[in-house]
């Protein structure tokens, strides 16, 4: 039996949508209220592809809370534990953001565009409240909005030359997490290097639905010759790499801390935090559970629901993301482990659908 999502305003179709239905598209998830591709051939075919040649993302669900105004700064900085004090227009910042107890509201990228106007393109999480919350309860003078801004990512080995077909060489140039503003049929179009996989890449900020579908069939017709296809954020990719998912791998029942996300904080300098009080004493204490990277042995089935991780009959964690991996031969993870069984080495075993694997505990991931 297939299983469709039913179609309605509540789960938006994005501005590229017709160019990934054009591209076969198999799969999809919700994610922000929009529709985000899962698959076009298969796992396993995206997969290499990805890591061979170059993809053309619609990740228009990474939607853009703006917040605008002479106390731009500091709500945004209310938001989140890492120090944005020297933060310069051309930067983008990975920010842990946290309520008022320390934990995960969102993991988003941060664009600082001016010294009022910043833009935080958001993981799954519904974070435009929280921060029109705050900005009304403290009265700071600010707009908070969502704009018509759609991110299209563009990951792969060959995705400089694809940029570079486009946009210009202007664009080999740009640093990690560091944007440019690039031309585009008359629209000045912010373009960064980063991207939601390890195979190196660039997100393009589409600013208006309008030249939408203009870009994308530029981006196609420029990547004939490089082995362009539509792709994905892949499961297995992001697994290897490390790359957490909000939602699967942390909640707002975590810290940063525990995500493995501390280096991101600058708790002590991060002044006017609401959770900085909570997170002080987490660093100071230490999480008692971490994300580690989980070997797998044996057939991983879909996960898509928390396995309790096991020593005997005491569960010592959870792994929350899980895939078999072709080019590492095993299966891989990411799970949630207590301090005493997080040591890289540990054997374990896992509760998967399809009955317990044994599984080892690694402190770093594979890609």
């Amino acid at each position: 039996m297939t299983t469709t999502i039913a179609p309605s305003r509540r789960v938006r179709r994005t501005p590229f949508s017709d160019g990934v239905t054009a591209a076969g598209v198999k799969g999809y998830t919700v994610y922000n209220h929009m529709l985000l591709p899962t698959v076009f051939r298969s796992f396993e075919e995206d997969y290499h592809h990805l890591k061979s040649a170059v993809q053309v993302w619609d990740v228009a669900c990474e939607r853009q809370v703006e917040i605008r105004g002479p106390d731009a700064a500091r709500l945004v900085q209310m938001l989140t534990p890492r120090n944005l004090s020297k933060m310069q227009d051309g930067q983008c910042f990975y920010v842990p953001m946290v309520d008022e107890t320390g934990g995960m509201l969102n993991d988003p990228v941060a664009l600082k565009l001016d010294e009022d106007r910043y833009w935080i393109s958001i993981a799954d999480s519904d974070l435009l409240f929280w921060v029109k919350g705050l900005a009304y309860g403290f009265r700071l003078d600010v707009l908070v909005d969502e704009p018509d801004v759609s991110p299209l990512a563009i990951q792969g080995p060959r995705a400089d030359d694809l940029m570079a077909a486009v946009f210009g060489d202007a664009v080999r140039d740009i640093r990690f997490f560091r944007y440019k503003r690039l031309a585009f049929k008359g629209r000045d179009l912010i373009v960064a290097r980063s991207g939601y996989s390890k195979q190196g890449g660039f997100e393009i900020y589409v600013d208006g639905s309008d030249i939408a579908m203009p870009l994308w069939h530029a981006l196609f017709e420029a990547g004939k010759s490089l082995d362009v296809h539509a792709g994905c954020p892949n499961l297995i990719e992001r697994i290897e790499g490390g790359m957490l998912s909000y939602g699967n791998d942390m909640t707002r029942h975590n810290t940063p801390h525990e995500c493995g996300l501390g280096r991101f904080c600058q708790t002590e300098d991060a002044l006017g935090c609401v959770g900085r009080d909570a997170l002080l004493r987490v660093a100071k204490e230490g999480p008692v559970q971490q994300i580690r990277a989980i070997e797998i042995y044996g057939h991983v089935p879909p996960c898509d629901r928390a396995w309790p991780l096991m020593d005997g009959n005491l569960q010592v964690g959870q792994v929350t993301s899980a895939a078999n991996s072709p080019d590492f031969a095993t299966g891989v993870g990411i799970g949630m482990v207590r301090m005493t069984h997080w040591s890289s080495g540990t054997e374990l075993d896992v509760i998967t659908p399809d009955g317990p694997r044994a599984v080892m505990v690694h402190e770093t991931f594979w890609i």
